[in-house]
């Protein structure tokens, strides 16, 4: 039978859920169209905080990735905004000319910040915060700006203001209520919240309207004025001032709105082909924001377009669980009490609790919690359920756990939890439906269940119970164990450790060879489990185990860093940050010969070449004649140095010359993860050592050796390790450390966290108390980065290698 078709706009989470759903019930009904305006798969738009930040990566939060979508045989087209629906030929139109007919369509166009309409809202650096585009935005704006408003006391503008806070910025919350939160929270738990947040850095003008944002000449936004007068420095605006349902698409086509796309209760727009679903809909009067409705809208939509046509929604009972800066916060219902209600209260201030519980008629309609959220889904199961409190009325406020058997199965453990109670409020998940994934799927890992059920795949805030529940049900085969022993991904029931293990013990030296002994599920292992395989065999057995590029990243295969639009960028080794007029000369003539759109200089004293097209990365290193700087890859990146004793008056030690030689010794070194020094010629410390895999700062007497420091988001300050009379010396131990955490580190472990790991007791007896082991370790070291090349000469000098940089010339068939 002939497939029908299928047009989704919009690739959000609730468009993406709503193919899910209908991908289990009707997998073969549909030749499925999807457009996304942006250009990445479906990711989770809750964990964007996360991600500026600094906590999770882009990568961390994709829900559903590129293969997803070819697997469901679904035409995705990406960055391709529909602007018309032609609901006579039954055809959408995207910006860009192309079209998709359909005969079922969905839109799910979501909703758009509200930018307040004052005065110089269009400036530069005036942002809202709704997607990854303004996560990037705001990050970027952070490593070059100080002073951040955020307008707006909501969730998303108090995650905006934590974000930009840890990212270094001063910031400002503008909200016009009394307090904070003032829809999830009463005054007194918004109270709370703010000096909490204060106590953080954080400033609030409450009460407080924004009358203009103010230029700075040059088309930038420089401050915020009030209508009080009151002006406030910002490099940065971000509004979160509430949220619009997008509905210009479904206007322009003729569909009724109003304050969203007007649905029934089977999703359906005024025109019985076209459903809408998620924060652009409209449903009995509502727009819902909050994740969960948006699910449980999917499955009636699902159920429809699967032509089922039994499913009926009748909208939502909201909860607001949160996680704001470390701080639990959670509210369900009418939290702020209304006519006949009445209301029970814990506040313990200095204990940073507060609870309110509203009851009516001896039923629990509202609660509203802060710092001890643990009852949250237990209060909210009262409330939707409507149960009789009268009993348990004494001990209500002190949760689950303290009924005892006053009528009640008096445990909040998630053995006595009933098969009904919902675990995940994102995703409408229950206790039955987890464990009955566990049982027929043989499931023993958190990351299993949330794949087979969703549970706690959104905002994470349930991950918790789900590990509760599956050690309930399967006991000590529960795989909880520590990150760096658990198994390596889905291919393997190895971890880290005893896949180094096993590749040493039996002289493993191939990928294929490694797989087959250890016997690996997936024949050809994944993209976690790849590189790290790799790696391993290379650092064990230089010379013998044969490198796979197809199991490195992109950009180690690509030999250059790939940038957000696709292009690449160049960063040419400058031996201890030290260049001279012929490297500068080329440098430019390079930028100028192929329009590099930037030329900069890095934090680690190299030049960045950036915006650089794929197919010129060979002929660019060639003219450049200058050897890689490695900032692409899990490898020696550089060696940053002061000046020292040859030129400042303060210097102490030549560290110009010990950063170039230690250079020399580690060019080509391949590592778990990115390797960075520096070497400071005086305790002034110029050059940052304190914050790098290894520091070396010279005293009157010598050279003190640190290892461990990270400069990253969580800057981790380098551990003293021992303290060297000579620049020999450093040279050595500095190797020695390096080869051990190359033999030790697992694959993408900071020194710093492999550091943490090991214990510092352990490198110093490796490396400072056994001097025969010490040179050995060097030794292994020189050996390995004895066989390898500077990639780009490879590549300039081998044609064959230089294949994948080639622009392949895409020719028209002609018909037979």
């Amino acid at each position: 039978m002939k497939k029908l078709k299928l047009v989704l706009i919009g690739n959000g989470m609730a468009g993406i859920r709503t193919l899910e759903e209908l991908l289990k019930i009707a997998p073969d009904l549909y030749d499925i169209t999807v457009f996304g305006a942006e250009p990445h798969p479906n990711y989770n738009r809750i964990l964007l905080s996360p991600v500026l930040a600094g906590e999770q990566t882009f990568e961390d939060i994709v829900l559903n990735d590129l293969n997803w979508y070819s697997e469901n045989g679904i035409r995705l087209l990406l960055d391709r905004k529909v602007v018309k629906i032609d609901r006579h030929k039954r055809k959408v139109f995207a910006a860009d000319g192309t079209e998709a007919e359909y005969d079922r369509l969905v839109i799910a166009t979501g909703s758009n910040p509200f930018i307040l309409p004052v005065p110089g809202n269009r400036l530069q650096g005036v942002i809202g915060y709704r997607d990854i585009a303004d996560t990037q935005q705001m990050i970027e704006t952070a490593k070059s700006h100080s002073h951040a408003v955020v307008i707006g006391g909501g969730l998303l503008g108090l995650e905006a203001a934590n974000g930009l806070k840890q990212r270094g910025m001063d910031v400002t919350v503008v909200h016009l209520s009394d307090w904070l939160l003032e829809r999830q929270l009463d005054r007194t738990a918004g109270k709370l919240l703010q000096s909490a947040l204060e106590a953080r850095g954080i400033h609030f003008r409450l009460n407080t309207v924004t009358d203009e944002l103010m230029d700075n000449g040059d088309g930038r936004v420089c401050a915020v004025q009030f209508k009080d007068g009151d002006v406030v420095a910002a490099d940065l605006v971000v509004m979160a001032a509430g949220i619009r349902p997008n509905t210009e698409l479904a206007e322009s086509a003729g569909i009724p709105c109003n304050r969203g796309i007007l649905v029934n209760d089977t999703l359906q727009t005024f025109d019985p082909r076209i459903y809408a679903i998620g924060e652009c809909a409209s449903h009995r009067g509502i727009a819902y924001g909050l994740v969960a409705p948006l699910f449980e809208q999917a499955k009636v939509c699902a159920n429809h377009l699967a032509q089922f046509g039994f499913a009926s929604y009748k909208g939502s009972v909201v909860s607001t669980k949160l996680k704001v800066t470390g701080i639990d916060l959670f509210s369900a219902g009418d939290f702020m009490g209304s006519e006949g209600t009445e209301t029970i209260t814990l506040s313990d201030p200095i204990g940073g609790v507060y609870k309110k519980l509203v009851i009516k008629d001896d039923v629990l309609v509202g609660a509203c919690l802060y710092g001890d959220t643990a009852d949250g889904g237990w209060y909210f199961r009262q409330i939707r359920e409507n149960h009789n409190v009268a009993q348990i009325r004494d001990h209500l406020m002190f949760g689950e756990s303290s009924l005892g058997d006053v009528g009640h199965q008096g445990q909040n453990s998630a053995a006595s939890m009933p098969d009904s109670a919902e675990v995940c409020g994102c995703n409408g998940v229950c206790k039955g439906t987890i464990v009955k994934a566990i049982q027929e799927n043989g499931l023993f890992s958190v990351d299993e269940v949330k794949k087979h059920t969703k549970a706690a795949s959104s905002c994470g805030s349930c991950a918790g119970l789900v590990e509760q529940i599956l050690i309930s049900t399967v006991g000590g085969a529960a795989d909880v164990k520590p990150k760096s022993e658990k198994a390596i991904c889905g291919c393997s029931d190895l971890n880290h450790g005893q896949i180094r293990k096993a590749i040493r013990d039996h002289h493993l030296t191939s990928m294929a060879e490694a797989m087959g002994f250890m016997d690996w599920r997936t024949p050809n292992g994944c993209a976690t489990c790849r590189p790290a395989l790799n790696y391993y065999l290379i650092s064990t057995w230089p010379g013998e185990a044969t490198d796979d590029p197809q199991s490195r990243l992109i950009n180690e295969r690509a030999h250059a860093n790939i940038q957000k639009d696709g292009t690449y960028s160049v960063v040419p080794r400058m031996w201890g940050g030290v260049t001279n007029p012929s490297e500068l000369r080329r440098i430019a003539d390079v930028a100028d010969k192929y329009n590099v759109p930037m030329v900069k200089v890095t934090g680690g004293q190299r030049i960045d070449l950036l915006g650089v097209k794929k197919e010129d990365l060979p002929a660019i290193w060639k003219d450049l004649d200058m050897p890689s700087g490695h900032a692409y890859g899990k490898s020696i990146r550089t060696v940053k140095t002061c000046v020292g004793s040859e030129f400042c008056r303060f210097g102490t030690q030549n560290s110009t010359q010990l950063g170039i030689d230690l250079e020399h010794d580690l060019f080509n070194m391949w590592s778990p993860h990115k390797v960075k020094l520096a070497v400071s010629g005086c305790p002034r410390n110029c050059a940052e050592a304190g914050i790098k895999d290894i520091g070396i700062i010279g005293v009157d007497s010598g050279w003190e050796l640190y290892i461990g420091g990270n400069g990253g988001i969580k800057t981790e300050v380098a551990e003293f390790f021992v303290k060297l009379k000579t620049s020999d010396e450093v040279r050595e131990y500095s190797g020695a450390f390096l080869q051990l955490y190359r033999e030790e580190a697992f694959y993408l472990e900071r020194t710093v966290h492999y550091l943490q790991r090991v214990g510092m007791e352990h490198i110093k007896k490796a490396v400072l108390e056994d001097a025969e082991n010490r040179q050995a370790l060097n030794a292994r070291l020189q050996f390995a980065l004895s066989l390898e090349q500077d990639p780009w000469q490879q590549r300039i000098e081998q044609p064959q290698l230089k294949k994948e940089f080639e622009r392949i010339a895409l020719t028209q068939l002609e018909p037979a």
